[in-house]
């Protein structure tokens, strides 16, 4: 059990956190990068199943504005993550989907696959898919829940309610597939309380991995138009500092930290702007860590 700042820092390895370095360091006893990878898929909330304007906070790159549409030629002594980050990566029929799954899972250089999709669409039918490729190689699941909260829901249209993800998670930990969930800190509307209720709520979830995201107001979204007609508060660099450890305090020691702030195409970012300097906001939340003397799960109850 860790008891203070310098212990975790030992026990993590330079971080008061239990990062994805770390963990891919123990699992793959070597560091790997990931490689975001737009698969070609659509979402039920743009083809009209559920909606046809994504997420209200969505670019039209589906969130995968870096995704490259092809992987990296085969190289000798390298190895990656491929991640299918753009829109829902398990929209599609089995076959379509083994196909696609398999082309990257033989690429000689992947060392794992991980998906980025939405818990309604993974059907039992596509869960067992996922279950027979992860005995070829590790598959993960990353699930965008972003909030707890129904009426945040609402507004973000996100499109299912918290018993679907519920449900889904608990298939997927059936199944064995590692899951990681995404959050999002400074929703319109949302109160601290709100954001550290939907992190106690995660660290009591059958779940991995979590990547915690600040909102990022993106040019050309339904967010970025809202925001223009009537803006609403935007966290600060000291507001979201303050938020990231919180949250982090709450969640269990065993879950992997995938991802402590986020990039947003600068070209694109209308605010808050000072989360285009990734470097010195993450110097700034590792030197609070520091000076609060706090660390991953001090405030965690099992």
């Amino acid at each position: 059990m860790i008891t203070s700042y310098s212990e975790a820092i030992q026990h993590w390895k330079g971080k008061p956190y239990y990062s994805l370095n770390v963990r891919l360091l123990e699992k793959f006893g070597i560091k790997l990068r990931k490689v975001a990878l737009n698969g070609g898929f659509t979402c039920p909330n743009r083809d009209g199943t559920l909606g046809t304007k994504g997420c209200i906070f969505c670019s039209e790159g589906g969130s995968g504005d870096f995704a490259a549409d092809t992987l990296p030629p085969p190289q000798e002594d390298t190895a990656f993550i491929a991640y299918f980050q753009s829109f829902t990566n398990t929209y599609g029929s089995v076959h379509e989907l083994e196909r696609c799954y398999m082309n990257v899972l033989n690429h000689p250089n992947v060392a794992a696959l991980s998906i980025g999709t939405r818990p309604d669409c993974l059907p039992d039918d596509i869960i067992g898919l996922l279950e027979r490729l992860n005995r070829i190689k590790p598959i993960w699941i990353e699930l965008g829940l972003q909030t707890m909260h129904e009426p945040t829901a609402r507004f973000i249209r996100r499109g299912y309610p918290l018993d679907v993800f519920t449900d889904s998670l608990q298939k997927l930990q059936q199944a064995g597939i590692e899951t990681i969930v995404h959050t999002i800190l400074g929703l319109p509307g949302e109160s601290v309380d709100d954001i550290l209720e939907t992190h106690r709520f995660l660290a009591q979830q059958p779940i991995q991995g979590i990547k915690l995201q600040l909102l990022h107001i993106l040019k050309g979204t339904d967010l970025d138009e809202l925001y223009k007609i009537d803006p609403f508060h935007v966290l600060s660099l000291e507001e979201y500092t303050d938020l990231i450890i919180r949250c982090i305090e709450l969640l269990p020691p065993d879950m992997v930290i995938h991802r402590i702030t986020g990039d947003g195409p600068k070209q694109l970012l209308t605010a808050p702007l000072w989360s285009g300097y990734k470097k010195q906001v993450l110097n700034r939340i590792h030197h609070e860590f520091k000076v609060r003397n706090t660390w991953q799960g001090r405030l965690y109850t099992p």
